[in-house]
């Protein structure tokens, strides 16, 4: 980390709370319907900052600051789930760039102090950690064949899961590299596939897609504004692309365990070909959400702050720094000229942008079991079976409380909870290592 680390983050955070501010563009999914609200002069900023704080506080303070603590990388729900609060909340343009800036920095500098009190603990909470990344992504190469179960039956399910075996053992046996990404590929192909389908038998039968005429002037009204805020948001996608670059930023759920690994190997042969899978993934991961993206985007008239998340990507694979930007900054235009093209294109097979749904179901299920496995994997590394017994009690008293913590952070929370809880206990000399 150094001072230009430290000012890549704070521009993108105030970039990120000036388009918040301007209504242009938030993370948050929930907060994209109610912007047009203030837009329009229906609801203050008070009440949509209020709104906003509500539904972001538990992603920031479960998944923001348990990933960027397990892992030493900063992501997305940290970073600019606040910034959408701080631009949707706060009046002034300057003042909103002006808070997110410091907030950029306050995250940032305070890594190196939790990085030295962590280090110096007589148990290495902090890498055995590194154990909840293990499952993810083989975890999440399995989301396309678990989102044909859900939308197309257990069926189509068992055929698809036969033919991603098979491909997978033929992979691993005569190309001899990670299997992977041709694993989400492959169902992929086969999600798309059986989606086309569907919708050409049902053509067949005289069940046509629904009318969306009428939708087409909202859609042209929403584009243009969309358009309009388009140098803010080239240059808000060119910063993510440069600090993802610079190795501070991981772009989402799937990639940033892995890239926490692939930070840690020194061989850079064997890191360009993990960075390629990570790259992949995150791809994958891309085009998986873009029906829901482009709809959300064409229906309020609010881009994401990420784009459709390809912004990553070139973080992930430009050679440097200033490259990243620039390809950052192209990626976001030429997803905003495309918005209107995706959109006529979905209209046309409406399973495919239902599958949007299922898809997102199925990477929240398999990312909840993985980082559920990495949990126990970490935490019996960290003091085998006794560190499992806490763990254990600590996830199932989140159950039982009705869930305080997000599912997803839950097993993450619970494994650090567990590294201070046997620190502790070995200071009193009640655990030996």
């Amino acid at each position: 980390m150094d001072v230009m680390h430290i000012g890549l983050v704070a521009l993108l955070c105030a970039m990120t709370a000036v388009i918040a501010n301007m209504s242009a563009a938030v993370f948050h999914d929930g907060i994209r319907p109610m912007l047009p609200q203030v837009v329009e002069g229906n609801m203050t900023r008070r009440d949509a900052g209020s709104t906003a704080f509500g539904l972001s506080i538990g992603f920031v303070v479960s998944v923001g600051v348990s990933f960027t603590l397990s892992t030493g990388l900063l992501n997305p729900w940290l970073l600019f789930l606040p910034t959408d609060v701080l631009g949707v909340m706060i009046g002034s343009r300057v003042l909103a760039g002006l808070a997110g800036g410091l907030w950029g920095i306050l995250v940032l500098t305070s890594l190196s102090a939790v990085n030295t009190l962590s280090t110096g603990l007589p148990i290495d909470a902090l890498g055995a950690l590194a154990e909840l990344g293990t499952p993810v992504m083989s975890a999440f190469a399995l989301f396309p064949l678990l989102a044909i179960f859900y939308q197309f039956g257990w069926r189509a399910g068992a055929v698809a899961a036969i033919v991603v075996i098979i491909f997978r053992l033929l992979v691993i046996k005569y190309i001899a590299i990670y299997p992977e990404p041709i694993q989400i590929l492959i169902g992929m192909v086969m999600l798309i596939g059986a989606a086309i389908r569907k919708d050409l038998i049902d053509r067949k039968n005289g069940i046509s897609p629904p009318d969306m005429s009428g939708m087409y002037s909202l859609f042209d009204e929403r584009t243009k504004r969309i358009v309009k805020n388009l140098p803010f948001l080239a240059i808000t996608g060119a910063l993510i692309a440069a600090v993802t670059n610079a190795g501070i930023l991981a772009g989402s759920e799937v990639s940033i365990y892995t890239l926490g690994e692939v930070y840690k190997q020194i061989d850079p042969v064997a890191q360009d070909a993990a960075m390629n899978r990570v790259a992949l993934s995150e791809f994958m991961r891309g085009l998986a959400f873009l029906p829901l993206i482009a709809t959300t985007a064409l229906t309020t008239g609010i881009y994401g702050v990420v784009g459709m998340s390809f912004v990553f990507v070139a973080g992930y694979l430009a050679p440097s720094i200033p490259v990243a930007a620039i390809l950052g900054a192209i990626i976001i235009c030429a997803e905003v000229f495309l918005l209107r093209r995706i959109s006529g294109f979905l209209e046309q097979f409406p399973s495919i942008r239902n599958s949007s749904d299922n898809i997102r179901n199925s990477m929240n299920t398999l990312m909840e079991f993985a980082l559920l496995i990495g949990g126990v994997l970490a935490v019996m590394e960290m003091g085998s079976t006794t560190g499992f017994t806490i763990f254990a009690i600590l996830y199932y008293l989140n159950e039982v409380m009705g869930r305080p913590i997000l599912k997803i952070a839950a097993p993450v929370v619970a494994a650090i909870l567990t590294g201070v809880i046997l620190n502790v206990l070995y200071v009193l000399g009640l655990f030996v290592i």
